[in-house]
């Protein structure tokens, strides 16, 4: 009975690593996917990415100076290396997970100290890139802001007026995959939260 116990309890440990690797299954992988951090989705969710500032159509929307572009290029380039080593950094801890999670005898003990080590790099390259989207977001007065929120959210509508907001979320285009009953089947798609 504690054999079976112990074997179950690490195969639903093997399980949570292996989905927490985005390895889980290839079903799970296409259904759902995490949205954007906080300050990612406080910019669009990933849909304002790049070097958005320099699109002449945006920043004449929101009233950007050549200045305030400048600042954000700079705050851009000074952050890219360690966004790339941080990068570099959780991909290492995450190809050092590989052998652990294929081995005949998997070494709990192991395992559990490599996701905290996966954990840690992908913390440290979170913060590294919200620090950097702080400091473009504070080079924007809070007007130039409204408006920049305005055109985020109003291009959002439109997504989802074409049945495209949801793409890529899940399996298919348009929507969540159906239940079994026939309903929608799935959680509701989180809504950008603005910080």
């Amino acid at each position: 009975m504690g054999e079976t116990r112990k074997s179950l309890g690490l195969a639903l440990i093997l399980a949570g690593c292996l989905g927490a690797l985005g390895v889980y299954g290839h079903a799970v992988a296409q259904d759902w996917k995490p949205g954007p951090p906080p300050m990612e989705r406080a910019f669009g969710g990933g849909r304002m990415h790049g070097r958005w500032w320099d699109d002449p159509e945006t920043a004449q929307k929101i009233g950007l100076s050549a200045d305030q572009q400048k600042k954000m290029d700079d705050i851009m380039q000074q952050n890219r290396l360690k966004l790339i080593d941080l990068h570099a950094a959780l991909e290492k801890q995450e190809t050092i997970m590989q052998p652990l999670m294929e081995a005949d005898q998997p070494d709990e003990t192991k395992i559990l100290a490599q996701i905290d080590s996966i954990a840690q790099a992908r913390a440290e390259l979170e913060k590294a890139n919200a620090r950097m989207l702080l400091g473009i977001r504070q080079t924007l007065t809070p007007d130039q802001w409204t408006k920049l929120k305005a055109m985020r959210d109003e291009k959002r509508d439109e997504r989802n007026r074409d049945g495209r907001g949801m793409r890529g979320r899940w399996g298919g285009p348009g929507g969540p995959p159906p239940a079994a009953d026939g309903g929608n089947g799935g959680p509701p798609t989180p809504q950008p939260q603005m910080e």
